[in-house]
């Protein structure tokens, strides 16, 4: 069944209403969005849409100074809001700390040539599940995700969404929707990390960024998508 756009504009809508109530008083919107040194086209999509990538998410929070896994928590409610928080924001001269998790398993990551025909210039990775290279930081969001693992980003084709080398925190458990950055597991150890255009019963439809490639993948062709829900701080 094809993803319910009402119900995706919706999530956006909550989502940006949500951060909003980060904006400090006394700042504009805009000028929120210049200081943390978001584009106008990315900033007028968020308001527009609400589907900013985590990336824009954690850069108009540590504008303000919070951070990504905060605004998590409090959405999710997997978390109180700290003492020294107000309006969502930690006061001057105070700090709080959660109980340390555990981190993450970092997976090792390649490139896998390509999907499709040759030259079609869609970018595959291969994850070596059994072969841990390193751990990264386990944000609150994750706190109740056993099964989360990040990857390394081995190519070009999310640029400018993902550099290659950044490492990219994955979530079995959590619910994927329209204009999520998804990784799409093939057969074998080969997967796709890209943006999910559309999904049904039938296929998925994925979109790269370099070059700006839209591809379906037939259900029949891959195992699960699991969310990429930020990067590795």
């Amino acid at each position: 069944m094809d993803e319910n756009p009402q119900f995706a504009a919706s999530a956006g809508a909550q989502l940006f209403e949500e951060l909003m109530h980060f904006m400090p008083n006394g700042m504009t919107a805009n000028a929120w969005a210049v200081k943390a040194g978001v584009s106008r086209t990315i900033w007028t999509d968020l308001r527009r849409h609400g589907n900013p990538s985590r990336r824009t998410l954690s850069k108009l929070l540590e504008a303000v100074g919070s951070s990504l896994a905060e605004f998590e928590a409090l959405r999710v409610g997997e978390a109180p809001a700290p003492s020294g928080i107000k309006n969502g924001l930690a006061e001057a001269g105070r700090s709080w700390r959660a109980a340390p998790l555990a981190p993450v398993p970092l997976l090792a990551t390649s490139l896998a040539g390509e999907w499709g025909e040759t030259g079609s210039g869609v970018e595959l990775h291969s994850i070596d599940r059994l072969r841990v290279v390193g751990e990264v930081e386990r944000p609150t969001a994750l706190a109740a995700d056993a099964e989360a693992y990040a990857v390394t980003v081995a190519g070009e084709s999310m640029w400018p969404r993902f550099r290659a080398g950044r490492r990219l925190l994955i979530s079995p458990a959590a619910p994927v929707i329209m204009g999520d950055d998804v990784l799409v597991q093939l057969a074998g150890k080969r997967v796709l990390i890209k943006e999910l255009v559309r999904r049904s019963a039938d296929m998925v439809e994925l979109r790269q960024f370099t070059p700006d490639v839209i591809l379906g993948v037939e259900a029949a062709q891959f195992a699960a998508i699991h969310k990429i829900v930020g990067e590795a701080l």
